[in-house]
């Protein structure tokens, strides 16, 4: 068996990490104008959090896919694969949801990319919880925030 450095068992986690903090950032960047003009204007629920809670929010459960990745990666080859795939799944529907949400200004097609990307994370979870229960944890809660965004997504499209 071969023995990895540290760099070697760290590097994969952190540079996941460094990725998804990347494309929250980029995403965040396509969101700003809407966030300014035409987000403000919506009928939202009265349980959604002050605009502070979004970011952090966001940036810790960033931080805990790119570590899910890390675990995924030092999976045995034969279950990495499909694990990886679904990992890249979400991501992109991630990123997508903020371009048809935000960018593109229609809550409607975000609601469809969240409900995709709600079944995403749920296969992920499913698929992981044998193979690396550290990434299973860390997607517990942002299966439970995707939760709550997909009832603040719903109460923009039927209050709109």
């Amino acid at each position: 068996m071969k023995t990895r450095t540290f760099w070697g068992r760290v590097a994969p986690y952190a540079l996941a990490v460094v990725v998804c903090l990347a494309l929250g950032w980029v995403a965040s960047m396509l969101q700003r104008e809407a966030l300014a003009e035409w987000y403000p204007s919506l009928a939202k629920s009265p349980l959604t959090p002050p605009g502070v809670v979004f970011p952090v929010a966001w940036s810790a459960l960033y931080v805990l896919i790119g570590i899910a990745f890390g675990a995924v990666w030092h999976v045995p080859a034969g279950r990495r694969r499909a694990l990886l795939g679904w990992w890249g799944v979400q991501c992109v529907l991630n990123f997508l949801w903020s371009v048809c949400f935000f960018y593109a200004r229609s809550p409607w097609a975000g609601m469809v990319v969240i409900v995709a990307l709600l079944v995403a994370v749920a296969v992920f979870m499913l698929k992981s919880r044998r193979a690396s229960r550290v990434a299973f944890w860390c997607f517990v809660p942002y299966l439970l925030w995707l939760a709550f965004a997909t009832y603040l997504n719903a109460y923009v499209c039927l209050c709109n």
